[in-house]
């Protein structure tokens, strides 16, 4: 198993903006594709303005197959220009994570 962990990272005062377009237009279809949602936070301390989630995949093949049926969707291209034209964001990046030996994933992951 790995995690895709992602940060965003909003304008001042464009976080709520940001989710809402994200659950109306996004969260949908990352459901349909993705399937393994292990965590989805925004920022209340520490580096404000960012939102987090995490993604769960049987292995990077895994992810690529999933990630590639989404952006193939037309909706996913029209999320994504949503996104950019609403210009809630300045940085995005993300880690690919695996678990350390001495850990063991949580049931569903």
């Amino acid at each position: 198993m790995i995690v895709d962990l992602r940060i965003y990272t909003c304008k001042p005062n464009h976080v709520d903006a940001f989710v809402a377009l994200y659950r109306e237009h996004a969260w949908p279809l990352q459901q349909k594709y993705l399937g393994r949602c292990v965590g989805w936070y925004v920022t209340v301390e520490g580096q404000l303005n960012q939102v987090v989630h995490m993604w769960a995949y049987d292995s990077l093949a895994d992810r690529e197959a999933k990630r590639a049926a989404m952006a193939a969707d037309p909706a996913w291209q029209a999320y994504l220009r949503r996104a950019a034209e609403a210009g809630h964001l300045v940085h995005m990046e993300n880690r690919i994570l695996r678990p350390a030996p001495h850990w063991t994933p949580l049931p569903g992951m």
